[in-house]
C-alpha cells in the first residue's frame, strides 16, 4: 500500500520576496504541491506580505496550485478576487465570518477546494456544523501575522489540537484535509503527521532554514516526513 499523501505547502511570505519570479522557479524544481499565499487586509493582523496584484504577476509565472490563506476582517471580498485570479484552495477565518455556510458555498460553486482556518485559541467545536461541507480545516498553530516574532512558539496544545480534530473528522467519515501553519519545523514535523495533519505549511524554521540551500532543507524535510509516517503506521 502507498503512504499516505503528505502535502507540502512552502509559504510564499518567507521565500525572497525581491525575487519572487525565481523564488517560485526553486520551489518548483524541489518538488513542493503548492504555493501557500498569505493574503491579509492588516486589520485582522499587521502584516501586509502580499498584494492582489503580486498574486495576480505570479498566477501567470507558474502552474503550482495557489491555497491562499485569507486574514481578513472582510472576507468576501478578498475570496471574490481571488477567485477570479485563479486559485485551486481558498481558506478564510472562522473568527471574521457572520456568514460562513455563504461563504463555504460561494467557494464551492467555483470548483474550488475550501478551507476554514481557526486561530490557536478557537475551539474545535466552531466546526461542528461546518465539516462535513469543508475539504480541509487550517490550523493556526501561532497567531497569525506574528511569525516574525522569533520569539513566539508553538502552542503547547498544538499536537493535542491536531490528534483531537482527526478523530473529529473520522467520526463523521469526512474525507477533510489537516493544515497546520506556525513553527512546522522540523521537530514538529513527525508529531504533527502522527497526530493527523496532512497538509504542512512551510516557513522560515521548515524549508526556508537560513544557511542551507533549499534542496538540502527539502531532503531534511522528506525525512521528517517519513519518520511522522511510521510513527502513525502509515494511516492518515
Amino acid at each position: 500500500m502507498a503512504a499516505p499523501k503528505i502535502v507540502l505547502s512552502p509559504s510564499l511570505m518567507c521565500a525572497d520576496l525581491l525575487n519572487l519570479s525565481d523564488a517560485v522557479k526553486a520551489l518548483e524544481e524541489i518538488g513542493v504541491d503548492a504555493l501557500h499565499i498569505d493574503l491579509i487586509d492588516s486589520a485582522f493582523s499587521p502584516s501586509m506580505p502580499l498584494g492582489l496584484e503580486t498574486i495576480k504577476q505570479l498566477r501567470k509565472a507558474t502552474n503550482l496550485p495557489f491555497d491562499i490563506h485569507i486574514m481578513s476582517m472582510n472576507n468576501e471580498w478578498f475570496i471574490q478576487q481571488v477567485l477570479e485570479i485563479g486559485v485551486q484552495r481558498v481558506s478564510f477565518h472562522y473568527e471574521t465570518s457572520l456568514h460562513p455556510d455563504r461563504l463555504v458555498n460561494l467557494i464551492k460553486k467555483h470548483n474550488v477546494e475550501v478551507g476554514v482556518a481557526l486561530n490557536p485559541a478557537t475551539s474545535l467545536t466552531s466546526l461542528d456544523y461546518l465539516l462535513p461541507s469543508l475539504d480541509y480545516v487550517l490550523l493556526m498553530l501561532i497567531n497569525p501575522g506574528f511569525a516574525g516574532d522569533k520569539n513566539e512558539t508553538q502552542v503547547p496544545y498544538a499536537i493535542e489540537k491536531v490528534r483531537n480534530l482527526r478523530e473529529k473528522i473520522c467520526g463523521i467519515d469526512s474525507g477533510a484535509a489537516i493544515q497546520v501553519d506556525g513553527r512546522v519545523s522540523f521537530a514538529s514535523i513527525p508529531g504533527l503527521i502522527a497526530a493527523g495533519a496532512n497538509n504542512l505549511v512551510l516557513g522560515s524554521t521548515g524549508l526556508f532554514i537560513k544557511g542551507a540551500t533549499l534542496a538540502d532543507n527539502k531532503t531534511q524535510l522528506d525525512r521528517y516526513v517519513r519518520e511522522g509516517l511510521a510513527q502513525s503506521g502509515g494511516q492518515q
